[in-house]
């Protein structure tokens, strides 16, 4: 009877206990922060301070937990065409996977327009955290879409492998 009722209570501990660290993980964490039309930024061709574009409808989420959970979505009049002439565009953006309570980031069909080239993503920020770039994806049809991404440095970096010359010491990232 005490080896049952040891069982039972191991079970309940670890049911408890997985069902902690899902909502920890997948809601505890993260807030929303207020955001402006100010905050939604690209960065020029040429230039290397971002300036912000025409945003509406703004919906964001982050966490103090990483530098990468950092996701929103708007709505805009600039189209990814006249982008292009105007704003850096950055290769290999690779959307993270939103909590699904966040509706209104979808990574896997924000990565598929991505492909085949109904959304063009551009350089929100440089180094917005050591390593991390501010990533900012246009569609056609209006809406954006705003995520975090290891750059080349963070790569190395969060690996535990010293960096080249070409990073910037940690000092001089906000």
């Amino acid at each position: 009877m005490i080896g049952k009722l040891i069982a039972i209570f191991l079970v309940v501990l670890g049911l408890l206990t997985a069902g902690s660290v899902y909502y920890l993980q997948v809601y505890y964490f993260y807030e929303e922060p207020e955001m402006s039309a100010e905050d939604v930024r690209l960065t020029p061709l040429g230039r290397d301070e971002p300036v912000a574009i025409p945003a509406t409808k703004i919906e964001a989420i982050d966490a103090e937990s990483s530098p990468i959970r950092f996701r929103a979505c708007f709505r805009t009049d600039l189209t990814p065409d006249a982008a292009r002439e105007t704003y850096r565009p950055y290769e290999d953006a690779e959307p993270l996977n939103a909590p699904g309570w966040f509706d209104c980031f979808d990574a896997a069909a924000i990565g598929s327009a991505l492909l085949d080239g109904r959304a063009t993503a551009f350089l929100g920020e440089r180094n917005y955290a050591y390593g991390v770039d501010r990533i900012v994806a246009l569609t056609e049809d209006g809406h954006g879409y705003v995520w975090h991404q290891l750059n080349n440095c963070g790569d190395v970096d969060y690996t535990g492998t010293p960096t080249t010359e070409a990073c910037p010491p940690r000092e001089d990232v906000q």
